[in-house]
């Protein structure tokens, strides 16, 4: 049996994660392969290259050292002139790339890492998704975060890349293609929000970003083969599809405990899948 650990992307509220995975590491359910996506990209780049609880303590230290940290040093003004000067993005690439190095060494390779490890970013020029399964992690990582309009693209190669979530933000299709018959989706909660008409004129875009981000994840789910097994580990705390505080992407506060909440349902699934 292969295990597939799928690590969905949603920012700040991938702190989540690192709930789940505490759980799963304490019910001795380690991953064969992982895949990530954005903010998951980042957190299984982590644990592919400290499997187990060194892993988690890692990610752990990390999410506890940006709680109420202003995660980028652009300020309002400069985010301003950024915007009157016509730059495609508020911030540098460079903000991101420091913060990555707060948990991954520079010098990481996807090729050397101790599980086996593959993120996807959207590809400007190919207009599809591209999977990173060799070469430097941190600039994998990073084309796979390079949210639009929050940070330019990420070039390697003469290839420019946005974001992962763009393409695949739950890669549970991945994970099949690989061969994995026990998959775990780790997602921050948006999946356990359920869609509805809109009522308001905001709420059509709203609903129409969130039927982009889902449809590839509900399309795997229903034409899922018959020997595979998938759980989606619940957050305990889910994301409303029309929470507004997802706008505020540098308020880092509640991240203990969203970390705890995902921790303690998990715990709670898995013991009752074992039962």
């Amino acid at each position: 049996m292969t295990t597939a650990f799928v690590l969905g992307g949603g920012g700040k509220w991938g702190a989540v994660e690192v709930g789940m995975i505490r759980a799963l590491d304490e019910a001795a359910i380690k991953p064969d392969v992982i895949l990530g996506t954005s903010i998951g990209a980042f957190n299984g780049g982590v644990i592919a290259d400290y499997p187990g609880s060194e892993g988690v303590e890692r990610l752990t230290g990390f999410w506890e050292e940006v709680t109420g940290a202003d995660l980028f040093q652009t300020g309002l003004l400069d985010r301003a002139l950024r915007v009157a000067t016509l730059k495609p993005a508020l911030h540098e690439t460079s903000e991101l790339r420091k913060l990555l190095e707060h948990a991954i060494h520079p010098e990481t390779q996807i090729d050397d890492l101790n599980v086996p490890f593959q993120c996807v970013a959207a590809s400007i020029e190919a207009t599809t998704d591209h999977w990173f399964d060799s070469g430097p992690l941190v600039d994998a990582v990073l084309a796979s975060s390079a949210v639009p309009g929050l940070f330019p693209p990420v070039e390697i190669d003469g290839e420019h890349f946005y974001d992962g979530g763009l393409v695949d933000s739950v890669p549970l299709g991945r994970a099949i293609h690989l061969g994995a018959d026990i998959i775990y989706i780790l997602q921050v909660g948006r999946m356990e929000s359920p869609l509805r008409p809109p009522q308001r004129l905001h709420e059509a875009a709203l609903i129409s970003f969130e039927i982009a981000r889902r449809h590839r994840f509900a399309t795997a789910m229903r034409d899922l083969p018959d020997d595979v097994e998938v759980h989606v580990l619940p957050t305990g705390s889910p994301v409303a599809w029309d929470d507004r505080s997802q706008l505020r992407w540098k308020d880092t506060g509640g991240i203990e405990e969203r970390i705890t909440s995902a921790y303690r349902a998990t715990v709670d699934y898995l013991e009752s899948r074992a039962n």
